[in-house]
């Protein structure tokens, strides 16, 4: 890491600010709900007059996801990109998600993660292992 920003201060180009994800799904609008359960506050979205929501830009503290509405048909057995999140007291968090009436999957214990992790699929089946904080 060290090497690349010493790389782009010398071509005087200045480092990324973000890097946002932006997955493709069915249903933004369910998306966004699902998504929401997880904490997360839709800052923007475009809907077309008469369409369906076809966009939208989610946060939750520093974690950002777009979503964008797509018709091709959905594989959830080969979705090529998981997320990972971080969370402040990842058994509270996922707690939390069982309140929400989610199913997350059993907290466990791997040898990067031995504060815990779980795993969660979100409804166009792209997979979200959640870390805790004190791992980072």
């Amino acid at each position: 890491m060290g090497q690349a920003s010493t790389s782009t201060m010398r071509t005087g180009v200045k480092p990324l600010a973000a890097l946002t994800p932006m997955a493709h799904v069915a249903d933004v609008g369910l998306s966004v709900s699902w998504y929401a359960k997880l904490g997360f506050v839709a800052e923007h979205t475009w809907t077309p007059e008469g369409k369906p929501t076809q966009w939208a830009h989610l946060r939750n503290g520093g974690a950002e996801l777009m979503l964008v509405r797509s018709d091709r048909p959905r594989n959830p057995a080969a979705q090529d990109i998981l997320f990972y999140l971080y969370a402040h007291g990842v058994a509270a968090y996922r707690e939390s998600l069982v309140a929400e009436e989610l199913r997350p999957g059993e907290l466990g214990y791997p040898p990067y993660a031995q504060h815990g992790e779980f795993r969660i699929e979100d409804p166009d089946g792209y997979c979200l292992l959640v870390g805790d904080t004190e791992q980072q």
